[in-house]
This record gives structure tokens, sequence and C-alpha cells, in this order.
């Protein structure tokens, strides 16, 4: 089915550059009926500080084998879907490797795309029956919660207070943060660019960890890495910062630039669904942990990131917390 819809517009550079993706957001709102007049004057109250988010939880354990696809259980998350008759899929298109579009024959590939059809191929016996969302990177949690998407396969990272929005699944990449600089930059470290202006994606993980650096570089936020490489290859930032298997995507695709610096941060990749959908990712783990156990998982990560990454990243163990 692979069908794909779009929530923004595409651009696309030549193996010198990336895809580049510009957002198309339409906000939606309403009218509420005013309070009373009573609580209009009653004196605001600050609302009690949310409690300190400091432990990533394990995700939780497989019910059991994954039933035979078609044949969820009945009352599930998984039925639903199959009755539906496709998968829907939050993911990328801009992340060369990870989520993008084949500029020769149109087609998303990379190694979370490969994921999504993989848990199709669970639910239904083709890995076709999967229609794509392509979304930005700060609405990925939001899609989930509004229901436009059953999961978000999109270098999704696991953090404490995602987790308060997002159920995660075990994770099945374990990456960490580094920069990309032109080859010809003397910049080898993140030191190296104090005062100077360095880009990564809006919304992201590696945005908190770069705004929190001594260094104190000028952090530009964009909607996704594409983005950042227009601007680096404008001269209007000196580096971009992001996963390492994210940059070394675009280090592949322009070979003028290179992954440098040690690592800023570690992260891991899940599958997120919704909060109320617990079923759905026991079901996710169980389609990850078979593919742990043939040898299928890593053999795709091999298939993606061997020769650009070394090493490749290793598959991670699942942790349960049941």
């Amino acid at each position: 089915m692979n069908r794909v819809e779009l929530r923004r517009p595409a651009r696309y550079l030549a193996v010198a550059g990336a895809l580049a993706l510009l957002s198309l957001l339409i906000p939606t709102g309403g009218s509420e009926p005013a309070a009373p007049a009573a609580a209009q004057s009653a004196p605001a109250q600050p609302a009690p500080p949310s409690p300190a988010c400091t432990e990533i939880r394990d995700s939780l354990r497989p019910a059991g084998p994954t039933p035979a696809p078609g044949a969820m259980p009945a009352g599930s998350t998984m039925a639903a879907i199959v009755a539906r008759g496709r998968l829907i899929a939050g993911v990328d298109q801009g992340k060369y490797l990870i989520g993008y579009r084949n500029p020769t024959t149109g087609d998303l590939a990379g190694s979370d795309i490969d994921l999504a059809r993989r848990i199709a191929g669970a639910l239904f016996g083709d890995p076709n029956k999967v229609q794509f969302v392509v979304l930005n990177i700060a609405d990925r949690s939001a899609a989930i919660q509004r229901g436009q998407v059953d999961m978000v396969v999109n270098s999704f990272a696991v953090t404490c207070q995602r987790q308060r929005d997002v159920l995660f699944s075990a994770d099945y990449l374990d990456v960490t943060q580094r920069i990309l600089v032109p080859r010809a930059s003397p910049v080898r470290e993140v030191e190296d660019l104090a005062g100077q202006r360095i880009c990564t994606s809006k919304g992201s993980t590696t945005e908190v960890v770069l705004r929190a650096l001594p260094a104190k570089p000028d952090v530009l936020a964009l909607p996704g890495l594409p983005d950042c490489m227009i601007e680096l290859h404008r001269g209007r930032v000196a580096a971009v910062s992001s996963d390492d298997v994210l940059l070394a995507g675009l280090a592949a695709q322009d070979p003028q630039t290179a992954v440098v610096g040690r690592a800023l941060d570690h992260t891991r990749y899940a599958v997120g669904v919704n909060l109320n959908a617990a079923d759905l990712a026991r079901f996710v783990n169980a389609v990850l942990d078979r593919g742990r156990n043939d040898g299928s998982l890593a053999a795709n990560h091999r298939q993606w990131f061997a020769g650009v990454l070394n090493p490749v990243p290793a598959l991670p163990p699942a942790r349960y917390s049941d």
C-alpha cells in the first residue's frame, strides 16, 4: 500500500547537499465559554510545579510471541489497525540512511522505514500495508497524542520528559551526538565554536544539549537537518550538530563535510505509541525481540551504516520494566 501523506513540502539538493524540508503547520483552535464573573475576579493561583523528570523508564515486556499476521487479539489496538487495512506511521523524508525519499525512485527508504515495514509485516503479513506520514521533529509527540498516527518511527530519542506524553518501545538503536563541519574548517571540538553559530533540528534533544554547553555557541534551530545543511553551504553557520547516524548520512551525501569531535550526549531511538496503547508497545517489542534473535535487526544496521559509521552502532539489548 505504501501511501505517503506529506505534512510539509520537500526541497531537494544534489549529492553535495541534503533533502530540504520546510514545515507547513496549520494551527487549529476554538473558543471557550467565558468563565463566571466570580471565577474571573478570583486571583490566579500558580500551577503546581511539575515533578522533576530524572529517570527514563524501561519499556513493557512482550506479552508473548507475535500473533499470526491478521489474527490480532479481539479488542486490541492491533486488531483495530488490521481492521482499518493499514498501519499509519510517522516518519521523516529528509534523513539520509534513516528516513529519506530516494530521488531516483521517489520512494521512502532508510533504516527507520524498514522498521515500520517490519511492523506492518507482523500485523498484516504484508510489509507494504503502511501509510507514511511525514512529520517535523517537533511534531512527533503531538501526532501520536492527537491520533494522527499509530506510531512514530523517526529517530525518536527516548527522554524522561517525552515519556510523560508517549509510550516508547525498547530501544532499537543507540547513538551519540556529535558535530559536522566543512572539511576545510579548523573546528575539531565544540569548544572551537564559542561565539559561532551552530545549527540543529528544532525541538530535538540536540538543541537542549547545545544550549547548555559552557562554550555558548549561537544555536540556530530549524525545522530539519536539511535546512541546516543549506545554511552550512551558504556559510551562515559554522557547524551542524545531531546524532552521529544522521550526520553520517549528511557526510555521505556531501564529501566536503566531516563528522568530528567527541560525543556530546548519548541517546537511544525507540518507537513511540500512544500512552493508552500498552498492547501495541508490547507487540512492537515482540517484533523487535524477534529481529534481535534472528539477526535481522543487526543486519539492517550493517546494510545502512557500514562504510559510513565506524563502528556500526551496536544493537542494544532489550530492557523491560515488568
